[in-house]
């Protein structure tokens, strides 16, 4: 019997993940898709007249199954994959593109919806109704419902092979990533790297069967080597093989992989009656227009370049001591560590022993229980897909069921880089039921080692808070439909509960809460506080400049025809033009490991980051008004943001919980960049 064809039988109907094999996904896939296609068939040929309830509301509520276990395969594909779990993945994005170009494309199907959509205005729906009948409506012809037979054809084809392109390019960038190792057995060329990270690559050798030490391009190996390590030829050496992955013109080369995939996109759109793909995008989005973003990201960029040039320049006076005559990039985060302890007297490493991991999970639930009245108790009754995964219950303060919270903190072969939120199960109401979320952060931080516990860096501790911020978004879910449910909302509003979260951990009220010494208890130093806070906006305008570049060159594969780009390279270059500081490394290129645009959904959308800045910068300025624990406003967060997911227009939501637009004022004040 294949478990992921029945009903799961656990604790909260989680995943089986013991029982699930990886021969089960596809024949299960293909089940699946056949029992979706029946509800379908149910829908299209129900001989009474179409109605909210027997059309729009069947339709949402149909391929549960397919849905389920899509969630925990490709959640796996990212978190715990192997060669096996790819191939299948090979196997079944084409027919799970197929069968919702199937739905997309079902005229008699689109007939019923349209009827309903026509008199929408005559039906008495609530605001969730009304954006559900929307965004199902906008979704068939969005993907092509108007189109003629041939068009149709060739939508189906350009989906089929962006689906498997997408995959492809994330496999080639996480095969790169996993072949390089950077093998040490001089002790000395490792001068200046913390005992920690040391202790981490000389575990890792010693797994590997090697003498010595192993550095890889796994984060929590990569930073601390480009931040301390004093060997210059060395940092360069890894900086080149982490800016070359899928760059190389290999078996994993990535660079026709971004043509295809930038060119297909742009034939879908000008098929659906789009200028281009960002048009097609944004439509469905609080900026709208692509013209509306490079603006956003013009006016930034404006406001941030002399803050970056002042600092950049402060970065070459301090290499120059080093008799470094030009800066590079595998310079940057090492003088930029030493610039920080100079002006602020601020060790990263000094901070870590405060940020046990352990403490740092006790400090986020705290302050999740403060602000929202939460409680996580860890469970050992829930199956997981890796021994390291933690499981939590998550309750109310009057003890009732919130959500199920999955949490996976390390690297490891399997994992792609970086850190996220996924669900397993979204929440929903039917039948006077509250359904509840299974939601999911996977994490690369540093790992315990043979002497010392989990020590994150401050960067890793907002990652915590970032990503815990999207799981709050999950789990708090108080909506009538799945589609509509969560972090199911417009993507450049999805940023704003996860970029709030992170302004916790610069404040003095939420540090004393979990930033400990891991072996003395101490209470990590005020002074140690006040200098996080100085330094909060350190390099601000250069961060600012690297975020801003990302999203112009997201907007220049996306925002403009592709057909004539045909060096990868050449491109990027002069989408980069305007916020390049330092001098480009031949050998390297961003675009072809580009997750973000070219495998994950930020297509059209990296501006996105920035953009929630101004909301999360604005919506904090409310919580200091009266303490960043306050109830009151943390009530009206929950209420109007966190429980209603999609369920209305997010600048709606936004002003209801704020009382008024938000403007980049807070934003350009916090980051230091308001003159």
């Amino acid at each position: 019997m294949n478990p992921l064809l029945q009903k799961f039988n656990t604790k909260y109907t989680t995943a089986p993940f013991s029982k699930i094999k990886n021969e089960h996904f596809e024949p299960a896939f293909k089940e699946a898709i056949k029992m979706a296609k029946a509800e379908i068939d149910a829908i299209v040929n129900n001989p009474n007249v179409p109605t909210f309830e027997n059309t729009i509301e069947a339709l949402e509520f149909s391929g549960e199954t397919l849905d389920r276990l899509s969630s925990v395969f490709f959640n796996l594909n990212s978190a715990e994959t192997n060669e096996e779990i790819q191939k299948i993945a090979q196997e079944v994005s084409p027919l799970l593109s197929e069968f919702s170009n199937d739905i997309r494309l079902n005229k008699e199907l689109f007939k019923r919806v349209q009827m309903i959509y026509d008199i929408k205005d005559e039906m008495s729906l609530t605001p969730e109704q009304n954006m559900l009948l929307t965004k199902k409506y906008r979704s068939f012809v969005r993907n092509g419902a108007n189109l003629n037979d041939e068009d149709k054809n060739k939508l189906r084809e350009i989906d089929k092979k962006l689906a498997k392109l997408s995959l492809q390019f994330g496999e080639n960038v996480l095969a790169e990533t996993n072949a390089f190792e950077l093998h040490i057995t001089n002790e000395s060329e490792l001068k200046g790297l913390p005992e920690g990270a040391k202790e981490a690559a000389r575990s890792l050798a010693k797994e590997k069967g090697k003498d010595g030490w192993i550095i890889t391009l796994d984060y929590p190996s990569y930073i601390p080597f480009m931040t301390y390590v004093e060997d210059r030829h060395l940092r360069e050496k890894l900086s080149k093989a982490f800016g070359a992955k899928a760059f190389q013109n290999n078996k994993y080369d990535n660079q026709q992989i971004v043509l295809e995939i930038a060119n297909l996109r742009h034939q879908r759109a000008n098929l659906l009656g789009y200028k281009t793909h960002a048009h097609f995008v944004l439509q469905e989005r609080m900026a709208e227009t692509p013209e509306k973003v490079k603006t956003f990201l013009n006016d930034l960029l404006e406001k941030a370049a002399p803050a970056a040039d002042r600092e950049f320049a402060q970065l070459k006076a301090i290499a120059k001591k080093d008799s470094v005559a030009q800066l590079q990039k595998w310079d940057g985060a090492y003088y930029s560590e030493k610039l920080k302890k100079e002006l602020f007297n601020l060790d990263q490493e000094a901070l870590k022993p405060y940020f046990k991991l352990e403490n740092v999970i006790d400090g986020v639930f705290t302050v999740a229980k403060k602000l929202f009245d939460l409680n996580f108790t860890e469970v050992t009754d829930i199956d997981k897909y890796h021994p390291e995964v933690k499981t939590y219950e998550v309750t109310d303060t009057n003890n009732n069921f919130i959500a199920v919270f999955y949490a996976d903190f390390f690297p490891r072969k399997g994992k792609r880089n970086g850190a996220w939120m996924t669900s397993y199960k979204d929440q929903w109401k039917k039948g006077g039921e509250n359904s509840r979320p299974h939601v999911s952060i996977v994490c690369n931080f540093t790992r315990p080692t043979e002497t010392k516990p989990s020590l994150l860096t401050f960067d890793e501790v907002t990652t915590l808070f970032h990503e815990f911020g999207h799981a709050l978004h999950g789990m708090l879910a108080n909506t009538t439909y799945p589609s509509l449910s969560g972090t199911s909302v417009y993507w450049d509003f999805v940023e704003l509960p996860s970029q709030l979260m992170e302004n916790w951990c610069y404040e003095k009220d939420a540090l004393d809460l979990f930033a400990k010494h891991y072996k003395t208890n101490e209470p990590i130093p005020m002074e140690m506080v006040e200098k996080i806070k100085e330094s909060a906006n350190f390099l601000e305008g250069m961060q600012t400049l690297r975020q801003v570049s990302f999203g112009l060159l997201d907007m220049g594969w996306h925002g403009a025809d592709p057909s004539n780009i045909n060096n990868v390279k050449a491109f990027e270059l002069e989408a980069f033009a305007d916020t390049q500081q330092y001098p480009d490394v031949a050998e390297n290129c961003m675009s072809t490991s580009f997750s973000h645009i070219f495998q994950g959904g930020y297509s059209s959308g990296y501006y996105s980051y920035k953009w929630a800045e101004v909301l999360d910068a604005d919506a904090f300025e409310y919580f200091k008004e009266n303490g960043i624990f306050n109830k009151e406003t943390s009530d009206k967060f929950k209420e109007n943001i966190l429980s209603k997911g999609g369920t209305e227009k997010p600048m709606e939501l936004y002003k209801r919980f704020r009382g008024k637009e938000p403007n980049n004022k807070a934003l350009l004040k916090r980051a230091g960049l308001l003159k």
